[in-house]
């Protein structure tokens, strides 16, 4: 079983902290460190977060959002071998050819360690404020996975599309890894029917082995339409040690889960985050296969 921590770029109070826990993860056998994405915090907001009871993120208007990618390189620059996640960028609200040139980038600095984690996002007031339709996300993020596909074959791109007009471009580097693991969060809507066809791995919003548990038949129907094995999909979904402990790890590897996520706050707040980690580490981590 793999463990990651998320989220390494939200709340940090500077960069030494920031890259000092993704370091401190990478020196103590965590597989991965993630990050989190929004490019602005309303003061106030009509969407609703689709994943919390009260509709609302866990996040203040004043809470230092790092930019997940430039988060990344900074990390990227200062490890060796933890692997970096975006978990997720919202995809339909950016242009998707600075996006493949970025991640491609990302992964070329990184020698290889990026997984793209995308969604397509719930809170129309980001949308609005870039200026980019709120209605019809889903199918534009979809035409921009394929198209962002072809930016990193390296070969000419030819992508006609309702929302894209590329032709007749290359763009370099191409990144490392082939094919660049691309991660696709979320449960509502399309999101599993985008898993099945476009992912090579599913970011999945559970916080309890019954709840990932619930949401695996949905996934294996999703595939099947397709003529997918949902073994061939990389499952990544929280975990919180204090919450379910560390037996549940077994019957996660059971469900087919590959990857959890701890959440930093559920580690310790401020400068306990590493001696939470540390923990888990000595007394986890060290004995999961």
């Amino acid at each position: 079983m793999k463990v990651g921590l998320i989220p390494v770029n939200i709340g940090v109070k500077s960069v030494d902290k920031m890259v000092g826990l993704a370091q401190h993860a990478e020196k103590v056998g965590f597989e991965s460190v993630w990050t989190f994405e929004h490019v602005m915090v309303p003061v106030d907001y009509a969407s609703r977060y689709p994943y919390s009871a009260d509709g609302k993120m866990g996040a203040t208007p004043e809470t230092n959002f790092v930019d997940p990618l430039i988060a990344l390189t900074a990390v990227a620059a200062s490890t060796t071998r933890v692997r970096l996640g975006t978990g997720v960028n919202i995809l339909p609200q950016t242009n998707p050819l600075y996006l493949a040139k970025q991640a491609a980038s990302l992964d070329f600095v990184s020698n290889g360690r990026l997984m793209l984690g995308l969604g397509v996002g719930w809170l129309e007031e980001e949308f609005a404020a870039l200026g980019v339709p709120f209605e019809r996300r889903g199918a534009r993020a979809d035409d921009y996975l394929q198209a962002m596909r072809k930016v990193w074959s390296g070969e000419v791109v030819e992508h006609d599309s309702e929302f894209l007009r590329w032709h007749g471009f290359k763009s370099y580097p191409v990144p490392v890894q082939n094919p660049l693991p691309i991660v696709i969060g979320g449960s509502k809507g399309k999101a599993l029917e985008r898993v099945a066809c476009f992912g090579d791995g599913w970011y999945a919003p559970a916080a309890t082995v019954d709840q990932i548990a619930g949401l695996l038949p949905k996934l294996d129907e999703a595939c099947r339409k397709v003529g997918r094995d949902r073994k061939t999909i990389e499952i990544t979904t929280m975990w919180i040690p204090a919450m379910e402990g560390p037996d549940v790890v077994q019957r996660y590897a059971e469900l087919g889960v590959a990857r959890l996520l701890v959440p930093a706050p559920a580690l310790g707040m401020g400068g306990d985050v590493i001696d939470g980690m540390t923990k888990l580490a000595d007394e986890v981590l060290s004995k999961l296969g």
